[in-house]
């Protein structure tokens, strides 16, 4: 793969991004919340640490944090539990 079609897929996916979690019925936090649960049930540690840091600089608390991980740990069982960890170390890192 050449340069310029890493640059314009890496492009695409920043418009993507940006466009997603865009303000609408759901507010950036919220979604945030929601992409955070993703990486998890993923088990993207990057996406986690990623989600956890965007979701705190929209607003959200703790405690909100912590009601994310106990669905995830609901529906993705013992790997979201640890993934959940990780979000949290992710919280308590910035």
């Amino acid at each position: 793969m050449n340069a310029s079609a890493s640059s314009a897929a890496a492009s695409a996916f920043k418009s993507l991004h940006t466009a997603s979690l865009a303000p609408a019925a759901l507010d950036l936090k919220t979604k945030e919340l929601i992409a955070l649960a993703c990486g998890i049930s993923r088990l993207c540690e990057g996406c986690v640490v990623h989600h956890v840091k965007a979701a705190k600089a929209a607003g959200a608390t703790l405690e909100e944090i912590h009601d994310t991980l106990d669905v995830c740990v609901l529906m993705g069982g013992g790997p979201a539990s640890v993934f959940g960890r990780k979000a949290l170390d992710a919280w308590n890192a910035g």
